[in-house]
């Protein structure tokens, strides 16, 4: 018998916007953060390490996530799945849910971690990475492996903490963690003169120190989330349900990153300035996907949670309130960013001589169009992730395959050849394609509430039906 499930609150009572932007703004302290571990890595290489440390860190940014990503996408799954659990107040699912996540993240943490590690070199080489950026971003993609394994612990770990209703937790451990990647970073840095190589081993070391706070955590808590070691095992009920739902986000998430890893080798071919000045301003921007990012996962566990409750009516007006959150963020944070670009990247690489102007120029064009445009992207994910809390996980990997990865693809190797040498067209390709995926979503996701909400009534009709021809022969 299915048990209740505490909460820390109830999202399926009262008033959303109040709780949605609770729950929200944890989650962007969170994201932001997480940005900050990169972005803490740029700016001391980018201002104590030599002239293109920070290019060889950028370097591996898209590739790194392309690997990671196959498998962080999984915890979607977990997020969808505790989800349902809690808002149906099913305790035990819950519990075989979270030990199944743990078991997942252990066994794929330690496989990417190895081949991310050992493939680093021929993976970059493939990319065409400058020579002059690989002495770096070797040892440094080399270093960040050795922590992957804690960093998927933690995002299977967070992903179950947060659908349980708990978005303040990941962010203490997480700013913990952050602390000490920055110590880090200046002692291997400064204290030690190692580099880029030095703020991988920073950030891996942030990444475990991380794991083991919320391991030893959900080891302590009364919560449905409670872990016990020895029980941390594939339950194939559960399991079946977390592949089921997030490997189709995961290979999104291989096929976006794939693109992204495309556009970035493109940029290698523009030369290591403006891999550099590229690299500082999609950190900047990567404050900007984060703070929209934390609105998707709030949509994801609302709409999640209502659907196992059986309140689909209050999901329409939590994707309205969603994608009207994500556009005041999007629009207020890109905008701010473009206008202050210059304060901005020179935080990234201070100094007045031709080659840093030179750089911080190659990030002011790129901020010029993607980051004015970010509230696209912002939106387009919340209504996917609508999709995803409903239970529809193929269709969102459908639209986004085509719409951001395909169409992506395309663009690179259609429209960027009539326009050689004209690096803005190759960053349109980014809101063109974020209006194109938002249009898809958006359509899967009229379609499939309205089919959600016949097949609910359909089923509440033949069980009313049953229930009066029952009282029909007792009398």
């Amino acid at each position: 018998m299915a048990t209740k499930a505490k909460q820390l609150y109830d999202m399926t009572e009262g008033a959303l916007l109040p709780k949605l932007i609770k729950y929200s703004l944890p989650l962007v302290a969170t994201g932001i953060l997480q940005v900050f571990y990169n972005a803490a890595d740029m700016i001391v290489v980018g201002r104590y390490a030599g002239d293109f440390a920070m290019g060889a860190v950028g370097a591996c940014g898209s590739l790194i996530n392309l690997i990671i990503n196959a498998f962080i996408g999984l915890s979607v799954g977990t997020s969808i799945c505790v989800a349902h659990a809690i808002g149906a107040k099913d305790d035990e699912r819950v519990k075989r849910l979270v030990h199944t996540s743990l078991f997942l993240g252990v066994v794929f943490g330690i496989a990417v971690g190895v081949f991310g590690f050992f493939m680093a070199e021929p993976l970059l080489r493939m990319m065409e990475t400058p020579e002059s950026l690989l002495v770096e971003a070797v040892p440094y993609m080399r270093a960040y492996f050795v922590g992957v394994p804690a960093g998927l612990i933690y995002n299977f770990m967070a992903a179950a903490l947060r659908s349980s209703g708990d978005s303040k937790r990941p962010l203490i451990f997480l700013a913990l963690a952050g602390v000490l990647n920055v110590v880090l970073n200046l002692v291997m840095v400064l204290g030690f003169g190692m580099g880029a190589i030095g703020v991988g081993i920073a950030t891996s070391a942030s990444q475990v120190a991380s794991a083991v706070m919320i391991i030893v955590f959900l080891r302590r808590t009364s919560g449905p989330c409670r872990i016990r070691l020895r029980d941390t095992r594939a339950h194939k009920r559960e399991l079946a349900e977390i592949v089921r739902t997030g490997v189709p986000a995961s290979i999104q998430s291989v096929v976006f990153s794939l693109s992204n890893v495309l556009i970035q080798s493109s940029i290698n071919l523009y030369g290591d300035v403006v891999v550099s000045g590229n690299t500082a301003a999609s950190n900047i921007e990567s404050f900007i996907y984060v703070s929209m990012n934390s609105i998707y996962q709030a949509t994801l566990t609302f709409v999640g949670q209502h659907v196992g409750a059986g309140k689909l009516e209050r999901i329409k007006k939590i994707v309205v309130l969603s994608v009207v959150l994500v556009s005041v963020i999007g629009l207020a944070f890109g905008m701010l960013a473009y206008v202050f670009h210059e304060p901005l990247l020179a935080i990234y690489k201070p100094g007045d001589d031709a080659l840093t102007a030179a750089m911080r120029q190659a990030g002011a064009n790129r901020m010029s169009i993607i980051a004015t445009t970010y509230f696209l992207c912002g939106i387009m994910d919340v209504l996917s992730g609508t999709l995803r809390g409903m239970g529809k996980s193929v269709l969102p990997m459908g639209v986004a395959i085509f719409g951001s990865c395909l169409l992506r693809i395309a663009w690179i190797y259609t429209v960027c050849p009539l326009f050689e040498g004209n690096i803005a067209v190759l960053y349109a390709a980014y809101p063109v394609t974020w209006v194109v995926t938002l249009l898809g979503h958006l359509a899967c996701c009229i379609v499939a509430y309205r089919r959600m909400v016949r097949l609910r009534d359909a089923r509440l009709a033949k069980e009313n039906s049953a229930l009066g021809e029952a009282a029909t022969a007792e009398v």
